[in-house]
């Protein structure tokens, strides 16, 4: 049967720890941002469906007809997404899985689970040329996910009576540039790379403890390990200052760096609140405030 529309939901996912530390074996934390989400819509078109295999979505699209064999149907697809592109938030992978559901709910096709991240991994290829796989299983998620380099992933679950600011500095993150600059720093980099990754472990102790305070500290000391690898810039370093200065428990950038996000964490929503509009005040160009 075939659906006048199809329609596919997916939510976003910020790095918690982890960063360029994950490319040397150590683990990194990403959450599910679940009320971030990208809307996608399937109808019928009077044209041929256009393949841009530059682009992540329509490779999700014909990835999608591939499998379900119609890859000469005509379609036309709508996007509605509220996730930045190029700040680290998945949004390549966000709209792969929403328009990948899209296309299955259109034709009315099951789509397990081990599918669709396959299809979706497929699409983050053209995103990300050798993605982890981190993005798409976190935006498959409703848990944490903890993941380390060829050994995999494993959920873990926070209940931490939280709240978490994602903060966006308007400026694309550059992902692929910042792990070059690690790269070439070679072994003057790895003390900082050994911190980020023991500042990892201590902060999923925390999370198991429900320590806010340790989870915090670890952090910011997080972000500063991160600007000595030279892969903040000055408009994170910045509204990192000023949610500390306003009592965020911890910030720090996320996600590859020179540019994208930071995340600070607070005791509880009123506390998230407070900062969050001291961040937009400071220059961010839009903030979320996501339980933890």
């Amino acid at each position: 049967m075939i659906k006048k529309i199809g329609v596919g939901k997916a939510h976003s996912k910020i790095i918690l720890i982890g960063e360029h530390s994950v490319v040397y074996g150590y683990s990194a934390i990403a959450l599910p941002l679940k009320d971030i989400e990208v809307v996608c819509r399937v109808e019928k078109a009077d044209l041929p469906t256009e393949v841009d295999i530059a682009d992540p979505l329509s490779t999700a699209v014909f990835a999608a007809l591939e499998y379900l064999e119609r890859p000469d149907e005509n379609l036309t697809i709508t996007i509605e997404s509220s996730v930045p592109e190029k700040r680290g938030m998945g949004s390549s992978a966000a709209v792969a899985i929403a328009a990948i559901r899209a296309v299955f709910d259109y034709y009315d096709s099951p789509l397990s689970l081990s599918v669709l991240e396959m299809l979706a991994n497929q699409a983050e290829i053209i995103a990300h040329e050798n993605p982890s796989g981190l993005d798409a299983k976190t935006c498959l998620s409703d848990q944490a996910i903890k993941f380390i380099r060829n050994l995999g992933f494993s959920e873990i679950t926070i209940d931490l009576e939280a709240c978490l600011v994602i903060a966006d500095t308007g400026i694309h993150g550059h992902t692929r540039q910042a792990v070059q600059k690690v790269r070439q720093q070679e072994e003057k980099a790895l003390p900082y790379l050994h911190h980020l990754g023991d500042l990892t472990n201590v902060i999923e102790v925390g999370i198991l403890a429900k320590d806010l305070v340790v989870i915090g500290t670890s952090m910011t000391q997080a972000h500063q390990e991160l600007d000595k690898l030279g892969v903040s810039s000055p408009q994170a370093n910045h509204l990192v200052n000023v949610a500390l200065k306003n009592g965020a428990l911890g910030a720090k950038m996320s996600g590859g760096g020179l540019g994208g996000c930071i995340i600070a964490l607070c005791h509880n929503q009123k506390e998230a609140q407070s900062i969050a509009q001291r961040l937009e005040k400071e220059g961010a160009v839009n903030t979320w405030i996501e339980n933890l």
